[in-house]
């Protein structure tokens, strides 16, 4: 499984990882429109095996409840492990204080407004 980047350099790649199918096609859609590329995982494991795999990514917005073995937390994890320093966004429809948050990541409570995870994303993916 290889993802490559798009061809504009300046076009911020956010890789949307959610088990809730219409969840993640109203973020997707949102980030597309905007004029992000969006990369979608369906579950941790997915998401694991597009990081493993070098997907050119800018940011990570996770939920952290997914079904499977791989939860959110786990995906901020190996996402710093193969992408350094990458920015992650976690969401969650369950009222946590989130213990395991990568440093310099984010935190969103469902539902939550897609401006501002817009937002949160072109600021912590370097003003693409």
């Amino acid at each position: 499984m290889s993802i490559e980047r798009d061809t504009n350099p300046d076009r911020l790649t956010v890789l949307v990882v959610e088990d809730e199918w219409l969840l993640r096609e109203v973020i997707g859609t949102y980030l597309r429109d905007a004029g992000c590329q969006v990369i979608e995982a369906e579950s941790g494991e997915t998401a694991l095996a597009m990081l493993h795999d070098g997907a050119a990514v800018d940011v990570v917005f996770t939920d952290i409840r997914l079904t499977g073995d791989v939860n959110g937390w786990d995906v901020g994890e190996a996402a710093r492990v193969t992408h350094g320093n990458i920015p992650v966004i976690y969401a969650s429809g369950y009222s946590i204080s989130p213990p395991r948050q990568v440093t310099g990541s984010l935190f969103f409570s469902k539902p939550y407004d897609p401006e501002a995870v817009l937002k949160a994303c072109r600021a912590l993916g370097g003003g693409h």
